[in-house]
């Protein structure tokens, strides 16, 4: 299902579950047997790794790394979950989608004056029903084991704490905006509204599923770049292969990424973030390094490790697959926070025209 939506954030939902690798983690094709007879497991043929024109590992094509496993996972949980837990996770989000399919009463009341209760970008009026919502519907499986969450290391499967300095950092913010509204200035409002960069951490790096829709990337190689294209909010990563890093004050979004081949493995290695995006309040001196590998015909393992020694007591790392999909990538029509942002917050200055009127005598 893909369906164009204009809501508080516009958008194309795509619903993209592939294939998971086998246990062996590798995917691999039978030979053709003789009529009447079945291959033996002897005749098995390996998959072959495809290749671009200059030798390297082909990881064009599109990819989704939709997964209901998330980043964390719950305090004394194991990475790994049984087959049959997994099942139950998955059975019981499918459930919840059909019991949410099901068709409204007509007689219901309607909604409490001035919205539903409901906060964040949406305010009180509501947001997405789950209808255009498209998370993923399986567990995420890695070399033939279901995972409890995406990060590794710690073995806690926990982001490691803060430091002092970035917790100073983030009462710093906190001061700043003392006493500010939210809809003040363009500013305040979150990026994603604004249509500058994707939900949560989705364009990365690190390149992690947003938990909401549109997991989708296109990937595009050539022998001195790598393009990466992702579906929300239409970012665009371009990796240079090689070459001087930009000056310590160029700072685009995405941040600065220089990749090299090890093997058959792209390395990226990002620096020079742009300082608004702050992925879980890191500082200026975030490095994120991913690691590409084509595991098979359908899928790609992304591993990454986030360091910042000024944020997080410890570096961490996580790895997420990524599916293959035969669905397209579209445009992500999100336009609210360009040419609608001046209604959010012509919206705001008449409210407070209406209670500044209200207290006069």
């Amino acid at each position: 299902m893909r369906v164009i939506i204009a809501a508080t954030v516009a958008g194309v939902v795509a619903l993209t579950t592939a294939g998971l690798p086998s246990a062996a983690g590798r995917y691999e094709a039978s030979a053709e047997p003789a009529a009447g007879e079945q291959a033996p497991a002897s005749l098995a043929k390996p998959w072959t790794m495809p290749r671009t024109p200059d030798g390297k590992p082909d990881l064009q094509g599109n990819w989704s790394n939709a997964t209901l496993t998330p980043l964390e996972r719950a305090e004394g949980t194991p990475l790994v979950m049984t087959k049959e837990e997994a099942q139950r996770m998955e059975k019981g989000f499918t459930e919840r989608v059909e019991r949410l399919a099901e068709a409204s009463d007509p007689n219901r009341p309607p909604p409490p004056k001035g919205g539903d209760g409901s906060t964040g970008a949406a305010g009180n009026v509501g947001g997405y029903n789950n209808f255009w919502i498209d998370p993923g519907d399986r567990v995420a499986m890695i070399n033939g084991e279901y995972r409890r969450s995406l990060i590794v290391d710690p073995p806690n499967g926990r982001v490691p704490a803060q430091t002092p300095e970035a917790r100073q950092r983030a009462q710093q913010r906190l001061a700043m905006f003392k006493g500010r509204g939210q809809y003040d200035h363009p500013e305040m409002r979150p990026l994603a509204e604004r249509c500058l960069m994707s939900f949560g951490s989705n364009a990365g790096p690190p390149m992690l599923p947003n938990g909401f829709y549109n997991n989708n990337y296109q990937i595009v190689q050539t022998k001195d770049h790598v393009m990466i294209l992702v579906e929300m909010v239409h970012d665009v990563r371009v990796i240079r292969m090689g070459g001087e890093r930009l000056p310590k004050g160029v700072r685009p979004w995405m941040g600065d990424s220089i990749g090299r081949w090890e093997g058959d493995t792209l390395v990226v290695e990002t620096t020079n973030f742009h300082p608004l995006q702050q992925f879980r309040g890191a500082s200026e001196n975030l490095k994120v390094t991913e690691r590409f590998t084509r595991i098979g015909p359908e899928t790609i393992l992304y591993k990454f490790t986030a360091e910042d020694p000024t944020t997080w007591v410890a570096p961490f790392s996580g790895e997420v697959p990524f599916n293959r999909t035969d669905e397209l990538i579209y445009e992500y029509a999100c336009h609210e926070g360009n040419y609608a942002l001046s209604n959010v917050l012509s919206g705001e200055r008449n409210r407070e025209k209406r209670e500044a009127e209200k207290k006069k005598p």
